[in-house]
């Protein structure tokens, strides 16, 4: 089955009646976790940002608290998950802005975690490309913006 490109999805969903789109995405919300998560973010939070963005950076606190440090393996499998889901999250709200943040808490988190990333090449690479991450987003944003999270992103560099 051949998927339809995003202007004909629009075309046909401007034709439908409320009821039957509402139907739709009850269906999406149902088929994935991920449609659920996303109708969850568009519906309830896009309106109030800043919330998100501090109920995300709790969500990845927790996570960060539940790592197995006994084990440098085990670690490298929890903070890659987290790292994914850091990027779900980011995903969902397509901001600079949001991705700044998150990005720069998570490598905060990374850092101060207990955890000698520098022992790991594979973590130390993890953290380098989350830095590049944030350089690349910081160009595409205002100059009064990108002042702030420069001193952040500098406070992260090794």
């Amino acid at each position: 089955m051949k998927a339809a490109t995003l202007s004909e999805i629009k075309a046909e969903l401007k034709t439908l009646p409320p009821a039957q789109l509402m139907d739709i995405c009850l269906h999406l919300a149902k088929f994935r976790k991920d449609n659920k998560e996303l109708l969850t973010y568009l519906l309830f939070e896009a309106q109030d940002e800043a919330a998100y963005v501090k109920g995300t950076k709790d969500f990845i606190s927790e996570q960060f608290d539940e790592i197995n440090r006994s084990n440098i393996y085990y670690a490298k499998k929890t903070i890659r998950k987290i790292l994914r889901t850091t990027a779900k999250f980011i995903k969902y709200s397509g901001s600079r802005q949001t991705e700044t943040e998150l990005l720069i808490f998570f490598c905060k988190k990374l850092k101060h975690s207990g955890i000698n990333i520098s022992s790991s090449t594979a973590l130390m690479n993890l953290y380098e490309r989350q830095i590049h991450k944030i350089e690349k987003a910081l160009a595409t944003m205002h100059e009064d913006l990108q002042f702030d999270y420069r001193e952040e992103l500098e406070n992260l560099k090794m």
